[in-house]
């Protein structure tokens, strides 16, 4: 078959949620490993990619899924698919942290 025939599967990645300062919009973390060529050793890697978030349901701390997708702004080329696992909330804390022996 021609390369130009098929079709190219887009990139998905997964990573938590980091910042959440703008509209529609999350910084969103991405940690992978990989070995070092020479020393054989696991280094850990991590890079950010700012992804579209529509409905602005993401939370600091949620882990993600995002996709590649078309440029959406000057950074943006990634939208979120959907939340993986969702952040420890801080209101169980707070309950914790409110009751007295």
């Amino acid at each position: 078959m021609d390369n130009t025939l098929q079709r190219q599967r887009k990139t998905t990645k997964v990573g938590t949620v980091v910042g959440k300062k703008m509209k529609k919009t999350v910084t969103v973390r991405v940690e992978r490993q990989v070995r070092h060529p020479l020393f054989k050793k696991i280094i850990r890697n991590q890079k950010t990619f700012l992804a579209h978030d529509e409905y602005e349901k993401c939370k600091v701390g949620d882990v993600v899924r995002i996709i590649e997708t078309r440029p959406i702004s000057k950074l943006k080329r990634w939208r979120v698919v959907e939340i993986v696992g969702l952040a420890a909330t801080q209101d169980v804390e707070n309950e914790v942290g409110d009751t007295k022996l």
